[in-house]
């Protein structure tokens, strides 16, 4: 890999690692949401920002609402979607339809929880979200200036391409 290489990759791990920070801080306020952890690495192609989902939870938040439920612990809600998929969630935020099925913002079906060892199940709270706003605004700010950092050293790189480009044709 050549410099203006090694820079690009690092403008796309800047990218990254702000598309991971401003997701984050658009649901600081979604419960249940764990954020994302962007996490960097120097290899032979560049810089390679792995997603890796932060493993604290959020604090609990009584709402006292019989329909809200929060998982003490690992694990989570198991739901299906109308066309019948299945997914997983932490947001225990449900409200019963006409049928008294428990359904989630989305319209999912709660059919059951996956719950670790130790976990348990609080009927009328929620888990917030995990996000720690400072901290994803500092992130946010650090990988705008490491994206324009690594902007700069392409223009000096390309700079000096040319200014050695045009001397040799000087030469000649």
């Amino acid at each position: 890999m050549d410099g203006i290489d090694w820079a690009a990759s690092a403008m796309a791990a800047a990218r990254t690692r702000l598309d991971i920070a401003t997701a984050n801080l658009a649901n600081v306020s979604s419960d249940g949401f764990h954020a994302v952890l962007a996490r960097g690495k120097l290899t032979a192609h560049g810089v390679e920002i792995a997603r890796i989902t932060a493993p604290d939870h959020g604090a609990y938040r009584h709402t006292g609402r019989a329909t809200d439920f929060a998982i003490v612990g690992e694990g989570a809600f198991r739901v299906r979607a109308a066309d019948g998929t299945i997914g997983t969630t932490r947001n225990g935020a449900f409200e019963r339809d006409r049928r008294g099925v428990l359904r989630d913002c989305a319209g999912r079906a709660l059919i059951g929880t996956m719950l670790g060892p130790g976990a348990s199940v609080r009927s009328g709270f929620l888990e917030t979200s995990d996000v720690n706003a400072i901290d994803e605004m500092v992130n946010v700010l650090t990988s705008q200036r490491a994206f324009e950092s690594a902007e700069k050293v392409v223009a000096a790189i390309d700079g000096v391409r040319r200014k050695s480009s045009n001397d040799v044709a000087q030469v000649k």
